[in-house]
């Protein structure tokens, strides 16, 4: 074990600059932290597979990191489109409640992805908190406050005027 060590701070210090140099010629200086932490985080876990010379394959592991990366963000941004088109769209319904639709709608748009993650989970999935925990890997406690935290957040969004208040019931309804 100690030896792997030394081996993994040898590389670290080595090749550290290098791909951090990458990442920022690939993606900026706002995500080339990141993806350095991800790649010998990886090449940490996976030690025994690091050639030597382990440059090239570290910066492998980074240019995938920032695929991924890169793929994430394309994700969360078209689940925001679609939040927003959905929230055009519900403008022409004509139904009762439309309007408390199209706020939550909106209020989704405009919420942290971790608030709408817990939210989707329970109101559109019907998840019970402890199996919603298990998708996002905390504890059933910490996700019920994760979850009352969001649905403040939630109302805050849908009307900035006033203090938080209860959820609408229609809302919940016409979210699932």
């Amino acid at each position: 074990m100690a030896d792997e060590a030394e081996r993994f701070t040898a590389m670290y210090d080595a090749y550290r600059q290098n791909v951090w140099a990458y990442a920022v010629s690939r993606g900026g200086r706002q995500c080339a932290d990141e993806v350095v932490s991800e790649t010998f985080a990886i090449a940490w876990r996976r030690l025994a597979d690091v050639p030597e010379p382990a440059l090239p394959w570290l910066l492998g592991v980074a240019r995938n990191v920032l695929r991924d990366t890169v793929r994430a963000d394309a994700r969360r941004a078209a689940l925001a489109t679609e939040y927003q088109h959905w929230a055009r769209t519900a403008e022409n319904d004509v139904a009762e409640g439309v309007a408390e639709r199209l706020a939550v709608l909106r209020a989704m748009a405009e919420i942290p992805e971790d608030d709408r993650e817990i939210l989707v989970l329970v109101a559109w999935q019907g998840l019970t908190p402890r199996q919603a925990a298990k998708v996002v890997r905390c504890s059933p406690a910490a996700l019920r406050v994760r979850l009352h935290r969001a649905r403040k957040r939630l109302v805050q969004a849908m009307d900035p005027q006033t203090p938080a208040k209860r959820l609408p019931s229609v809302a919940i309804k016409e979210m699932s």
